[in-house]
């Protein structure tokens, strides 16, 4: 008895959430399952706990009521450990929009029906099968046909990656990236992916695919080490792999292996490829004896069938007896059917092709070949079209293309023996040239302090992709990640310093969204070894500004006191405005969180006065945001929401904008005792700017200041209630600074709502994480709320905490509350 009532209790507990979300949403239970898209029977089992929904369900309930659903995730999946009933598949009206990244599924896939079976029945029994045989002999195309075969029943999300474990002049790609990638297609924000080490990352990426059914493709593994990390845990979710190398250490995921093709799947794939469908009166079958020496001259390998039958395709008057002529003359299946498609190419196209071999590996795009070609945008994509056709190069969705590596392999021969070393020099320059320029672009369409410098790398490429807003540049950025990291480890190769300098500061708006701290720093790292060779005294300082705010942001904050002080002492030498505002305003940010109270102040107006004078005034909206904000905590409410307003008066085609957002809040918690309606509008809009932007910690800090702001307008329940959802949302992120800029709040909110065993509990937890992180205006706050606490049940402790929190302020030389 005692046993079914412990296993009950979480199936009670999520239950009563569930019809909380009910009573949230102010509609019966059959108006709502409609609203779910679920039958009525079905929700009234949810909701009396007879049943446990699938994650999925819980998540759209949520989602109904503007609830964030992460905080009932332990409760669902230790109910959900007891139930025996397998979860239903997502309908369409679950998840509305998953993510697909998988090629296009050959249209000429043949044979391989054993290998299909095989490969079918090892995803339903292990949920992973690894795909293994040589070069060129399909493994992809198989992995990627079963992935559209099961598409249907793992419809949440289906991701593609190349690991790039056999791709000639470029290194496999770590975990640590692929992880960072593979989440970033799942949209999981930064704030919940972990800083460092590679088994937090597993563990992150198990435990997002745990809540969804999702079929991932991971493509030219190198070896076991390499894929280990990313197999999943519990869950639905299923990982096809495939690889050149036979993964023994990896005995969790059975292998299928495959062989060239038969005799007869060989000459149906050509026949299919060729589009020699005339039966009998076909050039293949009036010519059998030829057909099969091509079939044997190109191995049985589907690749070089392909780019064979490419060439019958696009040559009605060839007989087979030409092509075989033509095949003949090379030495391998794969170079004689690589040099025959090439020798049917035009100059450009075969130039073109060549030059595509210089690239790091991955995909591009057409703008991309165009600037590596010095070739107008129009003519780099009618020459892509005409090399999809020969084969030559694929094209996985629409706008990418990407080279086999094969493929790549014989572009990047066949360059290295025709092309001059100069000619390769100045291509290989026009890709870095057109990286650099392409990702200031996209920066700019995302500004987060002032709008960046003019990149001096190179020269700018004829043309380049267009951005109408920052979703936009989002997204081309999260497409041509791998690209860019590749085209950085290339520059850093080459010893293309300007570069190696240039196009990490591009990529900050874009790292702050979705990829975390960790690579960033490392980027920063090597930016400021290659401008320390440059020599430039501006490089320099702004490398070391860049290298302390990665530091900044990962918590490191010796370090990046550090490297500001560095920068500082070559900035002054530049006198260059811009980047000394810059550098002021980030020195006031680590200076508030370190404890100080005026000297960040003092920055900050330092800073708005630098950018005035360079004459951005996007900039100075920053710095004087910040100072709003700070003056706010220093209790001068007046003037913070002066200056708030002034902030809000500065036009911005984002309404976002970072200065935005931080005004609204400054000015709703300001003014919320005296103009209670109009604080709650300010509040709102900001909660409302932060969710629409999709970042999660300016969401819990605009939750946050709407609990302090609806605490001093005397509304304690919703005040309460609002900032559980703040600590909530933090509740399952890596940032412990994040957390403990709250809780004292919190607190305070507790103590005037009548709750004061709460209260301490909040001040407690707030003692215990500020000293360790640094935060020495919460540490004495946690001290006074917990005096004031302790006043009348124990004086003593009470007097032992408000002395060391005077401590604290004295130290830090403040006496702002």
């Amino acid at each position: 008895m005692e046993r079914r009532t412990a296993q009950a209790d979480p199936q009670d507990e999520l239950a009563a959430r569930l019809r909380l979300l009910q009573e949230l949403s102010g509609l019966g239970v059959r108006a709502l399952a409609r609203d779910a898209g679920l039958s009525s029977s079905s929700l009234s089992r949810y909701l009396s706990g007879q049943t446990v929904p699938p994650w999925t369900v819980v998540v759209t309930l949520c989602r109904l009521v503007k609830r964030d659903p992460r905080p009932l995730r332990p409760l669902w999946e230790r109910r959900s450990s007891n139930s025996l009933p397998a979860p239903p598949k997502a309908s369409r009206q679950v998840q509305p929009r998953p993510r697909n990244d998988l090629p296009r599924d050959a249209p000429d896939f043949t044979g391989r029906e054993a290998q299909l079976a095989a490969v079918l029945a090892v995803v339903e029994s292990h949920r992973g099968v690894v795909i293994d045989g040589m070069a060129g002999v399909g493994k992809t195309c198989l992995a990627v046909h079963a992935a559209h075969r099961l598409a249907a029943d793992h419809p949440d999300a289906q991701l593609c990656v190349d690991l790039h474990g056999f791709t000639e002049g470029r290194d496999p790609l770590d975990p640590d990236s692929a992880l960072r990638m593979l989440l970033g297609a799942l949209d999981v924000p930064s704030e919940r992916v972990p800083q460092e080490g590679l088994e937090e990352l597993a563990a992150c990426w198990r435990a997002e695919l745990a809540g969804r059914r999702a079929v991932v493709v991971v493509d030219n593994a190198a070896d076991a080490e390499q894929v280990r990390p990313l197999l999943p845990g519990a869950g639905d979710s299923v990982l096809l792999i495939t690889s050149r190398n036979r993964l023994l250490g990896l005995d969790e995921v059975p292998p299928v292996s495959l062989d060239v093709l038969s005799p007869r799947e060989s000459a149906e794939l050509l026949a299919r490829a060729s589009g020699d469908t005339g039966g009998p009166e076909g050039r293949l079958a009036r010519e059998p004896e030829s057909a099969a020496e091509v079939v044997r001259l190109c191995g049985h390998l589907p690749l070089a069938l392909r780019l064979a039958a490419a060439r019958l395709r696009h040559r009605p008057g060839w007989t087979v007896g030409i092509l075989v002529e033509r095949l003949a003359e090379g030495a391998g299946e794969f170079d004689t059917a690589f040099a025959m498609s090439v020798r049917q190419l035009d100059r450009s196209q075969a130039r073109l092709f060549r030059l595509l071999g210089t690239l790091p590996g991955g995909s591009f795009d057409a703008y991309m070949a165009a600037a590596l070609a010095d070739v107008p945008l129009h003519g780099a994509r009618a020459m892509l079209e005409d090399l999809v056709d020969a084969h030559l190069v694929q094209q996985p969705t629409a706008g990418r293309y990407r080279l086999h590596d094969l493929v790549h392999q014989h572009a990047r021969g066949a360059c290295a023996r025709q092309d001059s070393q100069a000619e390769r020099e100045r291509a290989l320059g026009r890709f870095l040239d057109y990286c650099v320029h392409a990702a200031a672009a996209a920066d700019a369409a995302m500004p987060v302090l002032s709008p960046g410098r003019l990149p001096a790398a190179g020269r700018p490429p004829a043309e380049l992709p267009r951005f109408g807003d920052k979703n936009a540049a989002v997204a081309w950025l999260a497409s041509e990640y791998e690209t860019m990291i590749a085209a950085f480890e290339t520059a850093v190769a080459v010893g293309a310093d300007t570069h190696v300098c240039e196009l990490p500061r591009f990529l900050r708006a874009y790292f702050a969204r979705r990829c975390g701290t960790t690579h960033l720093n490392h980027l920063f790292e090597r930016s400021l070894a290659a401008a320390e060779r440059l020599g430039d005294p501006l490089r320099l300082a702004e490398a070391y500004s860049d290298l302390g705010f990665a530091r900044y942001n990962a918590g490191r904050m010796a370090e990046a006191a550090a490297a500001y002080e560095a920068a500082g002492l070559r900035v002054s030498q530049t006198g260059d405005t811009r980047s000394e505002a810059e550098l002021a305003l980030r020195r006031g940010y680590l200076s508030w969180d370190r404890g100080s109270a005026e000297e960040p102040l003092e920055l900050f107006r330092l800073a708005g006065k630098l950018y005035r004078e360079a004459g951005l005034p996007a900039g100075a909206a920053h710095a004087a945001a910040s100072e709003a904000w700070a003056l706010l905590q220093l209790g001068d409410p007046e003037e913070a929401a002066r200056r708030a307003r002034e902030v809000l008066d500065v036009p911005h085609p984002d309404p976002a904008w970072p200065p935005t957002l931080t005004a609204h809040l400054t000015l709703g918690v300001a003014i919320a005792e005296e103009a209670p309606e109009e604080a709650s509008e300010h509040l709102h809009r900001a909660l409302a700017l932060a969710r629409a932007d999709g970042h999660v910690n300016n969401e819990a800090w605009s939750l946050n200041c709407l609990g302090v702001g609806l605490r001093r307008m005397g509304r304690y329940e919703e005040a309460l209630a609002s900032h559980r959802e703040a600590l909530a949302l933090l509740d399952e992120q890596f940032e412990e600074h994040w957390k403990v800029r709250f809780l004292d709040g919190y607190a305070e909110t507790c103590r005037l709502a009548g709750l004061p065993e709460e209260a301490l509990r909040l001040h407690r937890q707030a003692l215990e994480l500020a000293p360790a992180l640094g935060y020495r205006h919460e540490e004495a706050r946690a001290h006074e709320g917990i005096a004031a606490l302790l006043d009348d049940t124990d004086p003593a402790a009470a007097a032992q905490h408000r002395a060391a929190g005077l401590s604290v302020l004295g130290e830090l030389g403040a006496g702002a509350r």
